[in-house]
């Protein structure tokens, strides 16, 4: 599926919480924050010029978010960032005076962590993320985890202390049941989707998001005239295109949702033009991305500055995983997930369409960012669709360089 934009906010300017949530002083802070994470280093942005010659476009670089802080996701991001800033946030209500990032490991903060819980939802990274924001301030979690999600995943979020609760069902119901018991309990949710009344924590989510667009922007010696994003909820989709659109303006780029077509909660809406429910069905490969309910947050931003949205199938997204892995010559080998490369293979189904082509006006004079979002967080999942364990995949490069 195919569409361009017709809501009636398309191209409105966005709302004034929103722009101030994904704006230049919102990053500016975001990075400041980085700057105190003992792991932090900028990820990779990666050309893929070959692939370009190929597809008919001038270049395809990708942000390659699979070694961001540690944890093999752009949720490294979100999650950790939105934990350390409630602490904070709670520490300078106890200490009635303001408390700054840099005395997040001062005894006076730590003595408030310690009395805080936070919980989560999730499909696997943004509950990791979560986990990994607690451990570092020294605050309890509670990830809650439905049946979809892979047991090295729960494992790799539990090896930062969290609690593991299971639930029944899907990543939505997962999302009401640690709502429920984190009202009960008197926990913080840290949740990366939103709901009615429940907004400011998911943008807090989203803004830390933000820092991986201006890296990319940095980087590219000139900007983007076409970015495919994919979605679950929303989230990376609308931080990034509410920052490019703040960022470049009028220059901002053609900017693609692109949506599992097993789980279009994004499309579904963009095609109701309102916030919709989809009916779950069988489930996809693309684990992170299957979600049937959107953030109202994030439909709020991308009904006003996303031009198209799309979907792909499941054989789009494990080409893709291969075709990375095993690139045309000259291009590195990259490792993503079941989810990060559906951007990439967004471009890919909309370049081989003659009508989302053209309308996407794509060319030989395109400039495309895609963003590898996740890489091998369930290692033996990954070999068995690649036929290739990641660091294996990565040795190719070493023997290029070589």
């Amino acid at each position: 599926m195919f569409l361009k934009n017709s809501n009636a906010a398309y191209k409105a300017p966005l709302d004034p919480r929103d722009a101030e949530t994904l704006g230049m002083d919102a990053v500016a802070t975001v990075q400041r924050f980085l700057s105190f994470r003992e792991n932090n280093a900028e990820t990779p942005l990666v050309a893929l010029s070959a692939l370009a010659r190929e597809l008919g476009v001038s270049s395809i670089h990708m942000k390659d978010e699979g070694f961001r802080l540690g944890l093999g996701s752009f949720k490294a991001l979100g999650g950790s960032y939105a934990v350390i800033r409630l602490v904070l946030e709670e520490a300078s209500k106890r200490l009635s005076r303001s408390v700054d990032v840099s005395e997040l490991h001062t005894p006076e903060v730590a003595a408030v962590a310690k009395t805080m819980t936070v919980a989560c939802a999730t499909d696997g990274n943004h509950g990791r993320s979560v986990a990994q924001g607690a451990q570092l301030v020294g605050a309890k979690a509670a990830i809650f985890v439905h049946s979809g999600v892979s047991a090295e995943r729960i494992a790799a979020i539990a090896r930062f202390g969290a609690d593991m609760i299971r639930v029944e069902g899907t990543y939505d119901e997962s999302v009401k049941e640690a709502a429920r018991v984190a009202t009960e309990r008197g926990w913080t949710i840290v949740s990366d989707t939103s709901w009615s009344g429940y907004e400011r924590i998911p943008g807090l989510v989203m803004q830390g998001y933000t820092a991986l667009v201006q890296e990319a922007l940095r980087e590219m010696s000139e900007p983007p005239t076409h970015v495919f994003v994919q979605s679950g909820v929303g989230g990376i989709a609308a931080a990034a295109a509410g920052h490019l659109a703040i960022a470049l303006g009028d220059q901002r780029p053609v900017f693609t949702v692109v949506d599992p077509g097993r789980a279009a909660c994004i499309v579904e809406t963009a095609k109701a033009g309102h916030p919709v429910v989809i009916a779950h069905g069988e489930p996809t490969i693309m684990a992170m991305l299957e979600c049937y309910e959107p953030s109202l947050v994030a439909w709020r931003v991308l009904s006003r500055v996303a031009d198209a949205f799309m979907t792909v199938d499941e054989d789009d997204a494990i080409a893709v995983m291969k075709r990375l892995a095993f690139p045309a010559p000259g291009d590195p080998a990259v490792v993503a997930g079941e989810s990060g490369g559906v951007g990439l293979a967004g471009l890919i189904r909309a370049i081989s369409d003659p009508v989302s082509k053209a309308a996407l006006e794509l060319g030989p004079r395109s400039r495309v960012l895609v963003i590898n979002t996740e890489g091998a967080t369930d290692p033996a999942k990954y070999e068995e669709i690649v036929g290739q364990a990641p660091d294996d995949v990565l040795k190719q490069n070493a023997k290029v360089m070589a």
